[in-house]
């Protein structure tokens, strides 16, 4: 089945944004979003509809031993905030994408300044990857 895949890293202050391409095989950075509070679960779903994604993948932050902790809890909350705007969602595992994505970044000689500035739209990107390397296109 052909379709867009949107992926968010859910920070407390920013939201990585990601998006497949129509054939699911590759994953692309959108955006780093600022949250603001009010409004964030609309931004969200109308960047979904804006990209074409039928569908929005949330990095869930388990623990390392796979249990679920207060952050698995906040995340859950906002996406069903966004799923109540029209929007199909789905979860993935993001233990270690935040950790591999400032690995590349630092290989990459970027600075800390602009790291923080992209970090979270990276994690998204690893995120993705990793729900189409398991559910395939």
């Amino acid at each position: 089945m052909i379709q867009r895949i949107m992926c968010v890293d859910m920070g407390e202050k920013r939201i990585g944004i990601a998006v497949s391409d129509l054939l699911g095989i590759t994953a692309q950075g959108v955006e780093t979003y600022t949250r603001k509070g009010a409004g964030d679960a609309q931004y969200i779903a109308d960047k979904a509809k804006e990209l074409g994604a039928s569908l929005i993948v949330a990095g869930l932050p388990l623990n390392m031993n796979g249990s679920e902790g207060p952050a698995v809890e906040k995340v859950r909350a906002f996406m069903s905030e966004v799923e109540a705007l029209g929007v199909k969602i789905a979860y993935q595992d993001e233990r270690m994408t935040t950790m591999s994505a400032e690995r590349t970044l630092i290989e990459a000689d970027m600075s800390r300044e602009k790291r923080r500035k992209v970090i979270d739209k990276v994690a998204a990107v690893y995120i993705l990857r990793g729900y189409l390397d398991t559910h395939g296109a």
